[in-house]
């Protein structure tokens, strides 16, 4: 029976979670952009550093944990009262924003990448949590509903958060202003924790494995165990494969092919990210509350058709350079009303929401699915080996787009690739699927 998800925000057992998790997505992103914007405008020069290796170092440390400690953070989630780690969880950011705080007023770069690791860390214990507790708060037929609603938090919270980060760190007092919201967020993330209704322990009994590579294995063959299960993890996975290659390329589309500033990279970014939203909340009211995946293969052919549209309008498009274009000077590209002022550039747009708003409406109902096919006991360990895979096919996307731009071929390219990729890989993982939740 269908209700409306926003009721779900209404409720104790759905919105301490939903905030918990809204105002850590920010701090994360938050954090993570100001300092990267910090370094690579006023600390590299002075500090002799490379700004494109940096955010390469910064990316990679903030995805490292997800490998190394994901194993870990299933286990104890299985094992342990989910809201009592949840609390020392958001307690630890309180910590972690505290040294935050030290890394920017000192401009220490070293203790900045420290602190985006331990986030990293942090959120990586943190996923099997908020994962693996919906099902044990919400009914069957509110999964899909609470599901959308915490993608749609979390992204949102990384939209805000990001462009917080990036536009405040470098005014006058900047970083006084970053610091001490990142901080009174962190302490509000925490009380709203307390909130959190208990979620008794599927696997009290379980005995820790302190092995981490070798439980990682045995997390992922226990993720593989339920085929279904294995095949809806791919496809959570490849969205996120698809995601990481039009997010990372965003600012490359803007100033190489559109000749426009960063404004208009984030432009794209806010766009993008808005569709995923709306694809989000969508998946309820198609679904009527139902846990199915008959949407899933029509969301993954129109994100290949709104791809390979993205790419006609931009080859197509007449795109005369700014007058005394010089990709080196930001003053000469075109700003964010100039680029507007462009013939096709509200299709651009128009293509880009429909690929984040299908991708959502693609992702959602496959979250769903895991947590309604794996097995209780073993929940957490199985969302701990979903992130680990996510974190595998985001940096196999990461090494596609580096092979295919040294071997000299375009951003647009890059997209072509993966639309065509898309649709066979969609159309694979949606055959494994059981027929009872794909009519």
């Amino acid at each position: 029976m269908a209700h409306s998800q926003f009721r779900l925000l209404t409720t104790k057992r759905f919105l301490p979670l939903f905030i918990t998790q809204a105002l850590g997505a920010f701090n994360d992103n938050g954090f993570k952009n100001a300092l990267v914007i910090l370094v690579t405008y006023r600390l590299a020069a002075a500090e002799g550093l490379n700004g494109p290796l940096f955010i390469t170092i910064a990316a990679g440390l903030f995805i490292l944990p997800f490998f190394l400690f994901s194993a870990t953070a299933g286990q104890l989630a299985d094992k342990y009262e989910k809201t009592w780690l949840i609390h020392r969880i958001k307690f630890a950011e309180i910590i972690l924003m505290l040294l935050a705080i030290a890394a920017f007023t000192t401009s220490s770069v070293s203790l900045g990448l420290l602190v985006l690791f331990l986030l990293g860390t942090q959120s990586t214990f943190f996923g099997p949590l908020k994962y693996g507790i919906l099902p044990q708060h919400l009914d069957e037929h509110e999964l899909i509903g609470g599901n959308g609603l915490i993608e749609t938090g979390t992204f949102l919270s990384i939209l805000l958060g990001t462009l917080f980060g990036g536009l405040l760190i470098l005014l006058d007092n900047g970083v006084f202003y970053v610091s001490i919201a990142l901080l009174g967020l962190s302490v509000a993330g925490f009380i709203a924790s307390l909130y959190i209704p208990k979620a008794n322990p599927p696997a009290p009994d379980l005995k820790l494995n302190p092995n981490f590579l070798k439980e990682t294995f045995n997390i992922i063959s226990i993720s593989g165990k339920n085929k279904h299960v294995f095949s809806a993890i791919l496809g959570i996975s490849w969205f996120w494969f698809v995601g990481t290659v039009f997010l990372t390329q965003f600012p490359t589309l803007a100033k190489d092919v559109f000749y426009a500033n960063e404004q208009v990279s984030n432009l794209f970014i806010a766009i993008f990210t808005i569709g995923i939203m709306v694809g989000s909340l969508a998946c309820n009211k198609l679904t009527k509350g139902d846990i199915t995946a008959k949407y899933v293969p029509a969301a993954a052919i129109a994100i290949t058709i709104a791809s390979l549209a993205l790419v006609a309008l931009t080859t197509t498009m007449t795109m005369p350079k700014p007058p005394g274009f010089n990709p080196a000077l930001e003053n000469t590209l075109y700003s964010f009303s100039e680029f507007l002022s462009l013939e096709r550039s509200p299709f651009i747009l128009i293509s880009l929401f429909t690929i984040a708003a299908f991708g959502g409406l693609y992702a959602v109902p496959l979250f769903a699915l895991v947590q309604h096919l794996a097995e209780r006991e073993q929940l957490s360990r199985t969302i701990a080996g979903n992130n680990i895979i996510n974190a595998l096919f985001m940096v196999a996307a990461s090494l596609m787009i580096v092979f295919m731009l040294q071997a000299g071929l375009n951003v647009l390219d890059v997209f072509t690739t993966v639309a065509i990729l898309n649709a066979l890989v969609a159309l694979f993982i949606y055959k494994q699927l059981p027929e009872e939740l794909t009519r």
